[in-house]
């Protein structure tokens, strides 16, 4: 594993040196003393809220969002998707961590990207991401209201998706520390939830005499598009590990804590991931036997624990959008004070922070706003829609460890040198941004359409920003 603990030379030194005012303001117009992008977020955040707060993004029952959708489009091979998607993510997970190592400011992707490739890139890259990063709470409440719907069907949609985003949007106001304690609370309850259910699945296969076996994972047994297609589906599952790159600036020990919390986050969920999905890939090779393909995994909690624990898990998966909703809407708004704060997005709306909780409330408010908009979305097309600026993401984060690679090798930086260094540096990354684009690519068209759209929105910007691009690009916090 690439030795992501030992520290790198850091040119961002000052910018992650700027500490926030006591009160969370920021002189002159909303710029920290000392700090070259602006106000800094407030830390306080140790290794276990991070890991907490990343997997309450994902969610340990994010397996049971698309397994449905995913196991009609692979012909019964969603373990083998999730491996697919699992070595992905897993090369980008050690790309991010090395670039979380080295750079610790809050914009994730955009300030990696930025620094690594130039800014006009690491605001593309940004914008691009933002799309993922600003629609996930709006596919939290969709969930919400599909699980919701399974067991009280009388209740209008709207209903389950208006709540969740008013209390995760009043949760996500109070700050970011007393949000990580509810953090906790909820993953726990969802760990207990998933694994009664796997413990439920297992009973379920041995009673009805299913056997367990490879099938599965057999990919002779499955068109290399449809996996591909299914798999492009599934990266939603694993943003938590990127999300918590967002809370940099907030964590304690950014250089040591948030490598090991992506690192930790993506082998824990990748593991249960696969093991739940097997299960479930065991007992219904068809998923058409269930009915209802979006809503698959409330149904399947019926057969096999009954009504009573359809309920329990339903109330689990609760826990589990009151969790997720609260770490997406925390991240996008990270992200958008970001880009604010530099000034690539209006800075009186986007980098300002609340002076009484440090939280950068109007982003807060602007993410929730855009999330009710779930009331207009199917399942399916606002997975694709988010997986669009996730890929995109993954795809950068490993370019810009190759940028850095031989910027650091011109520079005669000696943790550029040797092989070990070109194959943790050079051809990891390299491989995963290969997989990454065929995942990318493997998205269907009106996802690509859209994304493509709001790519060309965030050229736009930069457009008038430096002038119809005659102006070189200065982003402070993206200055090295």
């Amino acid at each position: 594993m690439p030795d992501v603990s030992s520290p790198a030379p850091d040119s961002s030194a000052a910018v992650s040196a700027a500490s926030v005012p006591a009160d969370g303001t920021a002189a002159a117009g909303g710029a920290a003393a000392g700090a070259p992008g602006g106000a800094r977020l407030r830390g306080g955040l140790k290794l276990r809220h991070i890991v907490f707060l990343g997997l309450a993004f994902m969610a340990p029952l994010a397996v049971f969002d698309t397994f449905g959708l995913v196991s009609e489009t692979t012909d019964g091979h969603v373990p083998l998707a999730y491996l697919a998607v699992l070595f992905a993510v897993g090369l980008t997970a050690l790309s991010y961590a090395r670039m979380a190592r080295r750079i610790t400011s809050a914009g994730s992707v955009y300030t990696y990207a930025g620094k690594a490739l130039g800014a006009p890139v690491g605001f593309l890259v940004g914008w691009s991401a933002t799309l993922d990063y600003v629609l996930l709470p709006m596919l939290n409440a969709l969930l919400a209201a599909i699980y919701m719907g399974a067991v009280l069907p009388a209740v209008p949609a709207w209903v389950w998706v208006l709540s969740t985003v008013v209390i995760c949007t009043a949760l996500n106001l109070v700050g970011v520390r007393p949000a990580a304690k509810v953090n906790v609370a909820l993953v726990l309850v969802q760990g207990g939830v998933a694994v009664a259910f796997l413990v439920f699945a297992v009973r379920a296969v041995v009673t009805h005499g299913r056997s367990f076996g490879a099938a599965g994972f057999d990919p002779a047994t499955v068109a290399l598009p449809d996996l591909f297609g299914g798999a492009s589906l599934l990266a939603l599952s694993f943003l938590g590990f990127d999300a918590v790159s967002t809370l940099s600036e907030e964590a304690e020990h950014p250089r040591r804590d948030i490598p090991r919390a992506i690192l930790l986050i993506v082998a824990a969920a990748g593991v249960f991931f696969l093991a739940v999905t097997y299960v479930m890939q065991t007992l219904f090779p068809d998923v058409s036997a269930v009915g209802d393909i979006v809503g698959a995994s409330p149904r399947i909690a019926r057969y096999i624990g009954g009504a009573a624990f359809q309920t329990v898990f339903v109330g689990g998966y609760l826990t589990a959008v009151l969790g997720c909703g609260l770490t997406q809407q925390m991240s996008a708004a990270r992200l958008l004070f970001a880009m604010g704060r530099d000034g690539m997005l209006p800075h009186s709306v986007f980098g300002r922070l609340d002076p009484r909780t440090g939280v950068p409330a109007v982003n807060v408010l602007v993410v929730g706003v855009i999330a009710a908009s779930a009331v207009f979305l199917d399942l399916g097309s606002a997975a694709s829609l988010i997986n669009f600026g996730a890929y995109v993401a993954f795809a950068a984060v490993n370019l810009a460890v190759i940028g850095f690679w031989f910027r650091d090798r011109r520079a005669g930086r000696p943790e550029a040198r040797g092989p070990a260094a070109a194959v943790l540096q050079l051809v990891l990354p390299g491989l995963g941004l290969v997989v990454n684009v065929a995942l990318w690519v493997s998205l269907d068209t009106p996802a690509k359409i859209v994304g493509v759209v709001w790519a060309l929105a965030g050229a736009g910007i930069l457009a008038l920003r430096s002038g119809g691009f005659r102006r070189p690009i200065r982003i402070p916090d993206l200055v090295e």
